[in-house]
């Protein structure tokens, strides 16, 4: 069975994303972003792949990626950022999609169980934080990029009602920019 993999960038304060959406005050440069393009390259948008040398790099983590509407719909957003994974996007409203962009409107949880039983790599739950909190009981891991800033307001890592769960670190990785990578498993 797949894992559902919460790969997020995270501020000291706990948010994603400033209120806006946007997420202009985390850290692009420095030794960590080596360590994401070595690491997942599979994270990275499609466009900004093949500038960075990493245009047929083998998906190593994810086949399939998952986005709430505000983030795939992100300020200055692509209709298709992940080209090379399977893309899926919940939203309620959304109906303007490309052919590759599947969206999921309803039975969420449902749909997300058959995705973790199907063969292949992880999904990697993209965001946001609102749906990070109604697919918390199906997180396996949280693979948090913790920035050395504080938004002081936001998105955050997860935002609507959720029941207390229980993660253990199984991995810490800190770079010289004060990035650091925090790996969760489920209890």
């Amino acid at each position: 069975m797949r894992k559902l993999v919460y790969y997020v960038a995270v501020t000291l304060d706990g948010f994603i994303a400033a209120e806006d959406g946007t997420f202009d005050g985390f850290l692009f440069e420095g030794d960590h972003m080596e360590g994401i393009n070595a690491e997942y390259p599979d994270t990275l948008p499609t466009q900004f792949r093949g500038p960075l040398g990493l245009a047929d790099a083998p998906n190593r983590n994810f086949d399939t990626v998952l986005m709430g509407r505000s983030t795939y719909q992100v300020p200055g957003g692509l209709a298709s950022p992940y080209a090379h994974l399977r893309q899926f996007v919940v939203s309620s409203s959304l109906t303007d999609t490309p052919d590759d962009v599947e969206v999921i409107s309803e039975d969420v949880l449902g749909r997300v169980r058959s995705l973790k039983d199907e063969d292949g790599l992880d999904i990697w739950l993209c965001g946001g934080g609102k749906l990070a909190a109604e697919l918390l009981p199906l997180i396996d891991k949280l693979l948090l990029k913790i920035h050395p800033v504080v938004f002081g307001r936001g998105i955050p890592l997860f935002d609507g009602k959720a029941d207390i769960t229980k993660f253990q670190r199984t991995d810490a990785r800190l770079f010289e920019s004060g990035v650091s990578f925090m790996t969760y498993e489920r209890s």
